[in-house]
């Protein structure tokens, strides 16, 4: 049976030579790679059990295996870099391997003794948490000496005394695995560098003891190398790689070859052997291209008698299930939702300069410590805030205030403008790990009508192409008293397809029209119960302008469309209030985003106090302007970038989110 070689994709990034089931026809038959090879598969009465009748599944074979662990290089990078080495071993520890191998570098090294000593304390103290062996492999920062009294061999009787041989092999369960030592030197003036090739070659004594191993090996299953300096490369390493290619290729079982120190991973198979490079674990990283390799990682291997999956994971990204207990899951919802109390509104001058002081409060909702900081900025750099964050610790149920000063030097208010926005990260401090909650962006309060916006001298309209396109209008700006109201829009649609909203802030309470398939209706929830009214399916045409008002005087509901009423229903009571947004071309669910998103273009909306419409009938203006009863009313006319201004005589405005935009009527 050929040895099979298969990549799986874990977060971020794959190893291997490509995807599909590309074949490597190079070299031995015995090493025919594929990708995605299933595995075997039967089908075994005695091992499957019901009393029911159905289609026959397969059972996986018996066939036994073992997982061990490849760590790239710790050193490199700066000293907290042993933090994300740390968090590499509480992530391996979950999978529980066989082994964990490394491929050097495991200290900073490039100094004398008593440091040196003092760093291997320290990486054999995190590394002594695994669960499982580890196996060390020396790299140039673990061997080279900075410093006066260099001793022959530089570190590398440290490295004996303390890690291990410089090289090695042992056996487990029918698979070898084998260090070897990639820094011995030039032989001739025994100078340890990466950078000539004289001094990147495998000493006679080296190369026969892996011959010898070889030979011991010649009847395992898999073969697997480790070493630091990935010489099959070239280039500074030469050419000395190919004779130990050819030792390997020859001993007809090799599976794979690990290195590390070029801190970016690439896979470079030949002759049926895979070359596996890992980038880093703490080490130096740019981060260049993450997701091509350019971060944080390990790998694991699972080996099989005929297939080994290489997988890589970046560091941080395992989650402990036992970990995620009730209270951490209820814990990080909740912080997820929470929403900082914003006092004080963003003003403006004559010349639009502006120096106003907000107060932004937190309180922490739950009963465990949270990391909080608060960070104002723009994309505008006119504005200037103090001070530039805040940062701190909130015990149980503990409310903290944070005071920022907003500055802004007198300037247009024209298309470069830009908001100030606050960030608000929070870190959850559970036992022995902590959750970052994702980050949140929220507007600071603005008085946008001092902006003094002069209205488009186009006709706009609100264009929602996507899910999740539509305008949030916040439920302060909205205050809508008992009693009478009514609630009206010009629209077309694209389509109307499935469960879909209007304009609506409905969630066990409140209001909203609805236009799902093609079916206008209006409800409102009184006495804890929504009164529905509607129309006929069908009744609303794809792009046809169309008016829909929902009417309630305070005993009765009604729902008009283009002026002629389709529905009416008793309805009285108060009406269930939440402190939820209204959402201009959808609803709200219960975490305040925008849902059952319109498909369209929306002309204009207007909510008012009073029944502006009785009877049988009425003709629409398509003007929905304000008067003394209005709450909110907007055409589309007046804007600025993604905020859409209520009618000038009134203080709110709205918000478009993800991809809604203002379009000129056609």
């Amino acid at each position: 049976m050929p040895r099979l070689i298969r990549c799986l994709l874990v977060g971020v990034l794959c190893l291997g030579a490509g995807a599909g089931a590309q074949e490597d026809h190079i070299g031995h038959e015995r090493h025919k790679m594929h990708h995605g090879e299933p595995h075997a598969r039967v089908q075994d009465a005695t091992r499957f059990f019901t009393d029911r009748e159905g289609h026959p599944l397969d059972l996986p074979s018996e066939e036994e295996g073992f997982v061990f662990g490849v760590f790239g290089d710790r050193t490199g990078g700066p000293p907290e870099g042993v933090s994300i080495l740390a968090d590499a071993v509480h992530d391996v520890n979950l999978f529980e391997p066989d082994l964990v191998m490394t491929v050097g570098d495991l200290v900073q090294g490039y100094n004398a003794s008593p440091l040196w000593m003092d760093q291997m304390r320290e990486y054999k103290g995190i590394m002594n948490e695994l669960l499982c062996p580890w196996f060390p492999v020396s790299g140039n920062h673990d061997i080279y000496w900075r410093g006066e009294n260099k001793p022959l061999g530089e570190h590398e009787q440290n490295y004996e005394m303390h890690f291990g041989p410089l090289w090695y092999a042992f056996e487990h369960k029918n698979s070898w695995f084998i260090a070897l030592y990639s820094d011995e030197g030039d032989p001739v003036t025994g100078e340890k560098t990466f950078h000539k090739p004289s001094a990147q070659r495998m000493s006679d004594r080296q190369f026969e003891w892996l011959q010898g191993i070889l030979k011991k090996a010649h009847d395992a299953d898999h073969v697997f190398l480790f070493l630091h300096h990935p010489r099959w490369l070239g280039g500074n390493y030469g050419k000395d790689w190919d004779r130990v290619h050819k030792l390997l290729v020859d001993s007809g079982n090799v599976t794979a070859v690990f290195a590390g120190h070029i801190h970016r991973m690439r896979s470079d198979p030949k002759d049926g052997i895979e070359y596996i490079t890992l980038a880093t674990v703490g080490g130096g990283q740019a981060g260049a291209a993450p997701s091509g390799g350019w971060l944080h990682h390990y790998n694991l291997v699972t080996v099989r008698k005929n297939q080994v999956a290489v997988v890589s994971v970046p560091v941080g990204k395992v989650l402990d299930p036992r970990a995620i207990t009730g209270e951490v899951s209820e814990d990080t919802g909740q912080l997820a939702r929470l929403t900082p109390k914003i006092d004080g509104t963003v003003t403006f001058a004559e010349d639009h300069s502006s120096s106003s002081t907000l107060t932004v409060t937190v309180r922490n909702p739950t009963d465990r410590l949270i990391e909080v900081t608060l960070i104002p900025d723009s994309d505008d750099s006119r504005w200037l805030f103090g001070p530039d964050h805040r940062h701190f610790n909130l015990k149980a149920n503990e409310v903290r205030r944070a005071k920022f000063e907003v500055l802004r030097a007198a300037s247009p208010i024209d298309d470069t403008f830009r908001a100030p926005m606050l960030a608000l990260n929070i870190d959850y401090l559970a036992d022995g790990w902590r959750y970052p909650i994702p980050e949140q962006r929220i507007a600071m309060p603005l008085d946008v009508p001092s902006m003094r916006l002069a209205p488009s001298a186009r006709d706009m309209v609100l264009e929602l192409r996507k899910e999740g396109d539509a305008m949030r209008v916040r439920d302060e700006d909205v205050k809508l008293p008992d009693g009478p109201f009514t609630l009206e829009a010009w629209f077309e649609g694209d389509s109307f397809e499935g469960r879909t909203a209007l304009v609506a802030k409905m969630q066990g309470c409140e209001y909203g029209i609805f236009v799902s398939d093609g079916k206008p209706s209006f409800s409102v929830h009184l006495k804890d119960k929504y009164v529905d009214v509607d129309g006929r399916k069908g009744a609303l045409k794809p792009g046809r302008l169309h008016h829909l008002a929902g009417v309630f005087d305070g005993s009765k509901v009604r729902l008009y469309l283009d002026g002629r009423k389709v529905d009416e229903k008793p309805g009285s009571g108060k009406r269930t209030r939440k402190d939820l947004d209204l959402i201009v071309g959808g609803d709200v669910d219960g975490d305040n985003k925008a849902v059952s998103t319109f498909r369209g273009r929306i002309h204009g909306v207007r909510l008012s106090t009073g029944a502006r419409y009785t009877g049988e009938s009425f003709s629409p203006t398509h003007e929905l302007s304000a008067d003394g009863t209005t709450i909110f009313a907007t055409d589309f006319d007046t804007h600025l970038r993604d905020w859409v201004m209520n009618d000038k005589s009134h203080l709110t405005h709205g918000r478009l989110l993800k991809g809604a935009r203002l379009v000129e009527a056609k």
